[in-house]
This record gives structure tokens, C-alpha cells and sequence, in this order.
């Protein structure tokens, strides 16, 4: 009888360690994809100015990955102004926009972003926007942005905006790795 029992006591902690969760999943299919760039094309877009946003070559590159910190330049033709800052926090993930002009001094429109709310799933996080971002963008204080990874097939990252029907959605291609971009302005 005592033989199961101590068993048991031994086995216990390697039984329940903690499964990965889907926030856990999602952020090392990102983290898989460190070092790699791939094009990118506008799938949807509801103002006026995605047209001509999505008339522009588009590439992602996951160019920095730290234990907590996750950067993915997003480059639009020949501007390389834009980088996605994805943090873990204590409660889950972050998504801020971190946005330069060309001599690497921050856009006066910058770091709005937001947080996830729940778990997500290991393909899918919304981040919800925060405190700052409806500050600095009043228009923007609903907006949601997701970020999708679809191993070996996809990556998607999107904003919609309920009360006013806005959509905005880019899909890369993550079968075809393309070059590297040059750094993202500021951060060389």
C-alpha cells in the first residue's frame, strides 16, 4: 500500500505541471517565426485611405524576440515607420504601435494599443484598447486588433471598430519567407 502512495507523491508534480496556455502557444508561434520576413497583402479595409495603403507592397518582419518582448517591423513600400510591440504582462498580452519618423524620433501618434482580455487561443489574440489609446485617439478607444497565426500558413493582423463599422486586415504569407527589410526607422 505504501509503495502507490509514494509513487503517487513522487509523480504528482511532473503530472500537473502547468499545460502550456493558449497565450503560452500563441506567443511561441510567434517567437518560431523570429528572424523571418514575409509579404503581406490587404485583404480588408473600410476607409477611404486603405486603397492607396493597400495599392503598397506590405512586409512583416519578427526581427526581435525576448523572453517578454516581441517586435515585428511592418513595413509599407518604402516606409519603415511602423513596428508592433507585443509584451507579456502580468494579466496577459500587450499590443502597442510604435510608430517613427524617418530620423527615428517617435510620432507624435504612438504606443496606443491595448491589452488582451481573456486567454484568446493559441491562433488568435484581440487586444482591446486601453486607457492611453482612448486618450490619445478618442475615435480609437473601442478599437480591437487581432493578431493571428496559422503555423506554416498565415499570419493576420487586423483593427475593427464596432460603432463605426470599421475593418482594416492583412494577411502574410508564411510559406514564403522573403528578405529581411532594412530596420525599421529608430531602430537601428
Amino acid at each position: 500500500m505504501r509503495l502507490p502512495l509514494l509513487l503517487s507523491l513522487l509523480l504528482s508534480p511532473l503530472l500537473s505541471a502547468a499545460e502550456p496556455t493558449a497565450q503560452d502557444r500563441f506567443w511561441n508561434e510567434l517567437r518560431a517565426l523570429c528572424g523571418q520576413a514575409f509579404a503581406g497583402r490587404m485583404v480588408e479595409g473600410t476607409a477611404p485611405s486603405d486603397a492607396a495603403f493597400g495599392s503598397q507592397r506590405m512586409v512583416m518582419h519578427v526581427r526581435e524576440c525576448g523572453d517578454d518582448v516581441i517586435k515585428i517591423p511592418f513595413h509599407v513600400g518604402e516606409n519603415r515607420s511602423r513596428t508592433w510591440v507585443i509584451t507579456r504582462t502580468a494579466t496577459g498580452l500587450r499590443l502597442k504601435h510604435d510608430h517613427r519618423h524617418e530620423d527615428g524620433s517617435e510620432d507624435e501618434v504612438t504606443q496606443y494599443g491595448g491589452d488582451t482580455r481573456d486567454a484568446g487561443t493559441a491562433g488568435k489574440q484581440e487586444f482591446h484598447a486601453d486607457e492611453f489609446t482612448a486618450a490619445l485617439l478618442p475615435a480609437a478607444a473601442t478599437n480591437i486588433w487581432t493578431m493571428g497565426v496559422e503555423p506554416g500558413k498565415i499570419f493576420t493582423y487586423g483593427l475593427r471598430r464596432e460603432a463605426e463599422q470599421r475593418r482594416f486586415r492583412v494577411e502574410f504569407d508564411l510559406t514564403q519567407p522573403v528578405e529581411p527589410p532594412p530596420a525599421p526607422w529608430g531602430h537601428e
